[in-house]
């Protein structure tokens, strides 16, 4: 983006949270501090392997609260299915960048994937230790509720507290009103969350 472009659009924002530029750009920062670019691409097939990169930083961290994942022997943790992403219709992974900086990663699921009574599952979300606490995963959130009207799903390991408390922010914030259930997925105690935006 050309700096006198950047600069204009920056100061429209310097009043708000955030300013929308575009369906995968966003500029954050609290009122008073230097405003950042926030974009959401899809990960094209030839960024698989940064992908999967981002996914054994996932795992490991929710391997703290599952006994079922574990590290292999060379090191990393591995997400199989990762090759569907590319196959099945319906599933569709993001990066999450701020000011061209990888920040994470999440995975959408869409019909005809998701075989459940939901449009969309936001699924596998994950921001990188030194970016969490800046807004960028609520930012993240909202964008996509502005992009894709229709019924959700999300879905937190019962022993995950951060993810749930996150969640549990995300619907006051924005007033959403939610039904949540306990449920066992593949022997894992689960909690699911389901709305309209």
């Amino acid at each position: 983006m050309k700096k006198e472009l950047f600069d204009y659009l920056s100061s429209l924002c310097l009043k708000h949270f955030y300013c929308k530029l575009s369906q995968k750009t966003l500029m954050i920062g609290k009122e008073g501090d230097e405003l950042r670019m926030l974009t959401i691409e899809k990960v094209p097939k030839s960024q698989a392997g940064v992908l999967q990169n981002l996914y054994s930083l996932y795992l490991h961290d929710l391997s703290a609260y599952t006994p079922s994942l574990d590290i292999r022997e060379d090191g990393a943790f591995h997400f199989e299915e990762l090759p569907l992403f590319w196959k099945v219709e319906g599933l569709s992974p993001y990066f999450i960048k701020v000011d061209d900086k990888l920040t994470g990663f999440f995975l959408l699921l869409e019909q005809p994937a998701l075989q459940q009574e939901a449009d969309y599952c936001i699924n596998d979300f994950f921001i990188l230790n030194k970016y969490r606490k800046q807004g960028i995963a609520s930012e993240t959130v909202k964008d996509i509720f502005s992009h894709r009207k229709g019924t959700y799903m999300i879905i937190e390991l019962a022993g995950n507290k951060r993810a749930i408390s996150f969640w549990k922010h995300i619907y006051e914030s924005l007033h959403i009103s939610f039904q949540e259930k306990k449920i066992e997925l593949d022997g894992e105690p689960t909690l699911i969350q389901t709305f309209s935006v």
